[in-house]
């Protein structure tokens, strides 16, 4: 049976796989916009879950996606979205316009609560990712008549993530990785814990209005994560530390090349900020909520590792 009608944006992709699995498996009722049947036919076999195909950046189609839910979940982000001030047209349209959006289609629609995925960091900073982020909580919380939870993740990770595993690929196709930010400090969390976390604020009380922030049980540099991932992937590799000029030379770079950059300006400038929870933060965390973290360390290897070929289970049995 439905608990309630929960819409969800954003929902074809890393995170919201996961958090769909886990409402499904919670009894809950979902609906997931996308624009293509293509994108989101990995979802349509769980239980409870109606696809509403459409452009969510049309206001009638937004309007009929959170027609009849109780809450709204945006999960919408980029991490480049081009330059300009105080950041760029992608990040201003899905960032900041798209959360103004959906607040005002929750108040038209009579929806009381609105979930939003920001980011740790955000802030008036030096990055226009961070910059964006947190217009985009000030446009979350833009109607009083729509009570808004923000959610503020450390870098996440699990299967089917776009960071430890492009890490462990790259160490599997170079013998030196040069890297960036090296001594970069993160908390990372893993996906199922983003996930129960926005499960229970569908039925906690203490998060309404809330802010939450999310980080994994420990604290790395960039460079021991990527060291970790080459060696749960089985091909750790040396890691050369690129000096701040070497890294915005790369960048630019980077962005020269078709598609989304693997690194940009944008990145390096975030990168400066450490990707941590405090420890003196008002907001709620997960050991607030009860939630027990998991570790990357149990969790990473068990993605991260190559397929093992016939020749290494005959010389894994001693055949």
């Amino acid at each position: 049976m439905r608990e309630q009608n929960v819409a969800v944006i954003g929902g074809t992709g890393f995170i919201g796989g996961h958090l769909l699995a886990r409402l499904a498996g919670d009894g809950v009722g979902t609906r997931v916009a996308a624009r293509h049947y293509e994108s989101a036919k990995h979802l349509t076999t769980l239980p409870y879950l109606d696809l509403e195909l459409g452009n969510i950046h049309d206001d009638a189609a937004l309007r009929r996606l959170v027609d009849g839910c109780s809450v709204v979940i945006n999960l919408v982000g980029v991490l480049h979205g081009g330059h300009g001030e105080p950041y760029g047209q992608v990040f201003r349209q899905l960032h900041v316009e798209l959360p103004r959006r959906i607040v005002q289609a929750c108040l038209d629609a009579g929806v009381p609560r609105y979930l939003h995925m920001s980011a740790l960091g955000a802030g008036h900073r030096a990055s226009m990712y961070q910059r964006s982020k947190a217009d985009g909580e000030l446009a979350a919380r833009s109607e009083p008549r729509v009570t808004a939870t923000v959610f503020r993740p450390s870098i996440v990770f699990g299967p089917g993530d776009h960071f430890l595993t492009v890490f462990a690929n790259l160490q599997r196709r170079l013998p030196v990785l040069p890297l960036a930010c090296a001594q970069a400090r993160l908390q990372p969390v893993y996906v199922e814990d983003v996930a129960a976390a926005f499960s229970l604020a569908l039925r906690e009380p203490r998060t309404r209005g809330a802010d939450i922030e999310l980080g994994g049980p420990q604290v790395y540099t960039l460079a021991e994560l990527v060291h970790l991932a080459g060696r749960y992937a089985g091909h750790e590799r040396h890691v050369l530390e690129l000096p701040d000029w070497a890294a915005r030379l790369e960048a630019r770079l980077f962005e020269l090349l078709p598609g989304e950059p693997m690194i940009s300006r944008d990145k390096l400038a975030t990168m400066k900020t450490d990707n941590v929870v405090d420890p003196q933060t008002q907001a709620l965390t997960a050991e607030a909520l009860g939630i027990k973290l998991t570790s990357l360390e149990a969790a990473a290897p068990h993605y991260l590792a190559a397929p093992r070929g016939l020749d290494d289970y005959r010389e894994h049995a001693g055949r």
